[in-house]
C-alpha cells in the first residue's frame, strides 16, 4: 500500500490524467506498478521520467538521495515486468537497468534537463540506477480510466 503522500498523487494522477498539482506541478510522472520482491503483492509509485523516443521511457531510481535504492527499483530486479500508466494509455513494459556509458550518459542528460537529479547524486554514495521502460508488444496500449 503506498504511503499517504504517494496515495494523494496516485489519486490525484487518474482523476486528472495525468496532471498533479503541488510540489509535483508540471512535472513528467508515471504511475509504475511493480509486483513486490517479497509479497508478490502490486505495488504503484508515482515516479519520474525522461521520454526517450517513441521506443521505451527512462526512470531513474535516486530515492531523493537517500542511502538505499528505492523498493520499486528492487522490485523491478526480481521481476522486471510492470505497468505504466501515463495519464492517457495503460501498458506492461519490460524494465531493464542501464549499466557503463549508457548509464553516464542518460544520467548526464537527466541532470541537464533537471539539475535536481545532480543534487541527489550528490547526497548517496551510492551510483543511483537508471532504468529504461520498454512497453512489451501485444496489442495497442488500454485507454487509462
Amino acid at each position: 500500500m503506498p504511503n499517504d503522500f504517494n496515495q494523494q498523487i496516485i489519486d490525484e494522477f487518474r482523476a486528472n490524467s495525468g496532471r498533479v498539482g503541488g510540489p509535483f506541478e508540471g512535472a513528467r510522472l508515471i504511475l509504475l506498478t511493480t509486483t513486490g520482491a517479497r509479497s508478490g503483492a502490486p505495488h504503484t509509485t508515482p515516479v519520474g521520467y525522461l521520454p526517450d523516443g517513441e521506443e521505451r521511457v527512462l526512470v531513474i531510481a535516486s530515492a531523493g538521495g537517500g542511502p538505499k535504492h528505492p523498493d520499486w527499483y528492487h522490485n523491478l530486479l526480481a521481476d522486471p515486468l510492470a505497468t505504466v500508466e501515463d495519464g492517457v494509455f495503460t501498458y506492461q513494459a519490460r524494465a531493464v537497468v542501464l549499466a557503463g556509458a549508457e548509464r553516464d550518459e542518460i544520467f548526464a542528460r537527466a541532470v541537464a534537463a533537471d539539475p535536481g537529479w545532480a543534487a541527489y547524486q550528490a547526497k548517496t554514495t551510492r551510483v543511483i540506477p537508471v532504468v529504461a521502460l520498454h512497453q512489451v508488444a501485444g496489442g495497442p496500449p488500454e485507454a487509462a480510466s
